[in-house]
């Protein structure tokens, strides 16, 4: 083979070699601006395990009422204990009790109240509960016990000896108003009827415990469990 012939071939060969080197070089060097803008990006946020959004929450919740028993003024001290779901559905424990000031003349020396308690199932179901301020509805299902209590110059006597209790099934409905001061504090204000099966009690002048409540209380716990569980950019300040 003629000298000439073998340097053709060897250039053809050479400008081969460098035309697959060139065409190899250009996926990589897009491959890898890709590959470093995405970490750029990547670099601005925060990843989270969002578990599809649910929020979850539990409190103890305090709070005092106002109303009447068969007309007369009565005071409420709740509790509750409740869990929350996604910020739209209540459920738990609470418990009420209350005293009424009837004054009831037995004879000369005795003056009777009329004080009591129930406790049950708590359900509270909730609109716009991703807002600040909230509306709800609570129903308390339950039972409990109810008496009359001498009451001597306001020295409040509970004489159970003379077995003047009786047992009492309660349904009370309500509506709240709700606002979240922070994530673990919550203030509810609002109104409820209570409705009661019958009481027998001696003297016989209060049938039921039906009647009218309002008043105020506050929640204390953790109202949104998982929160900022979401892609967030570091720029934001929430």
């Amino acid at each position: 083979m003629q000298p000439f012939t073998i340097m053709i071939v060897f250039n053809a060969i050479t400008y081969t070699r460098q035309m697959l080197q060139k065409k190899l070089l250009l996926p990589i060097l897009l491959f890898s601006c890709f590959s470093w803008g995405q970490t750029q990006e990547d670099d601005n946020y925060i990843e989270f395990n969002d578990r599809s959004n649910v929020v979850h929450g539990v409190y103890l919740g305090v709070g005092t009422y106002f109303g009447e028993i068969d007309g007369e003024n009565t005071y409420h001290g709740v509790f509750k204990v409740a869990y929350v779901a996604n910020r739209q559905f209540e459920v738990g424990f609470a418990a009420v009790g209350f005293y009424s000031q009837q004054d009831i003349r037995v004879d000369a020396f005795e003056t009777l109240d009329f004080a009591g308690g129930y406790a049950g199932l708590h359900i509270e179901p909730i609109l716009f509960g991703r807002s600040k301020a909230n509306l709800s509805f609570p129903l308390l299902v339950g039972a409990g016990a109810v008496v009359y209590v001498e009451d001597n110059n306001r020295d409040v006597d509970i004489d159970l000896n003379r077995d003047d209790w009786d047992e009492v099934f309660v349904v009370e409905p309500g509506v709240n108003f709700l606002y979240n001061l922070s994530r673990y504090v919550q203030l509810e204000v609002g109104m409820r009827y209570r409705f009661s099966s019958k009481i027998d009690l001696s003297p016989d002048r209060i049938k039921n415990i039906n009647g009218f409540s309002a008043g105020f209380g506050i929640k204390v716990g953790i109202f949104n469990m998982g929160r900022n569980r979401y892609k967030k950019h570091l720029g934001n300040g929430k």
